[in-house]
């Protein structure tokens, strides 16, 4: 056989190899996304869903965030302002509902293209990380560090300390290793304040965070990002911090 008829039939072969059709494709390329996803939730970012009114206005009932997985995995500590999405620390969820979701969407927030419905996780923001004294007086405002806090992210109406005795009222110092968290919705999130009687006084273990929420990505109307507040940059906030 000569070399021309050899080398037709080689480009022959390597076009019937090019045209395999794209359903059998099709398959490899789902499985490929599948598991890109899947690295993507488990290193890098995993979108998060509001579960109630906790954070308003700066988080509704039902907004998408997304979640940064990758910064505390080089050992990154959460910062006073930011917005961090942990796990329950001491049955915080008892009394709330179980997700029932169905197939479908257990496979697609087990992989990560939308949020889990059965991760018994919680968003908060931190006030006070470890060394820090935290404190609420009367109807506040919220002092860190004896600085007081100017906290416009607030829900309009609430005022930043609630005057109640299961907890609205404290001074504490949050020791190595933990945080100390608030909802923005003041008279509406049952945060540290309220689980001052568990195993960890209320205190958030920094192990249990899962990354800092960045971003509002869903609906597309409420998109925004989500930085620390200038009022925790003011000069001698941070001088308790080990």
């Amino acid at each position: 056989m000569s070399d021309v008829a050899t080398a037709e039939r080689a480009e022959a072969g390597g076009r019937a190899r090019r045209q395999r059709p794209f359903w059998k494709e099709l398959p490899l390329l789902i499985g490929i996304a599948l598991v890109i996803a899947l690295l993507i939730k488990t290193f890098l970012v995993q979108a998060f869903s509001i579960p109630s009114d906790s954070m308003q206005n700066t988080l509704q009932r039902g907004d998408r965030v997304l979640v940064d997985k990758l910064t505390p995995r080089f050992g990154s500590k959460p910062e006073r302002g930011e917005v961090v999405v942990f796990r329950d620390p001491d049955d915080w969820l008892k009394d709330e509902p179980t997700a029932k979701p169905n197939p479908v969407q257990k496979v697609l927030g087990f992989v990560g293209l939308m949020p889990s419905a059965e991760e018994k996780d919680l968003i908060k923001r931190v006030v006070a990380v470890a060394g820090d004294t935290v404190e609420c007086k009367g109807t506040g405002p919220l002092k860190v560090n004896g600085k007081e806090l100017d906290e416009p992210y607030v829900f309009q109406g609430n005022t930043p300390c609630t005057v109640d005795d299961q907890g609205g009222q404290f001074r504490v110092t949050v020791p190595e290793g933990k945080l100390w968290v608030m909802g923005d919705h003041r008279q509406n999130s049952a945060d540290s304040r309220y689980h001052q009687q568990d195993k960890n006084q209320g205190f958030v273990p920094v192990g249990n965070v899962v990354g800092r929420a960045f971003v509002v990505a869903w609906p597309l109307t409420r998109w925004n990002t989500l930085p620390v507040p200038d009022t925790f940059g003011q000069p001698g906030i941070k001088g308790a911090r080990p």
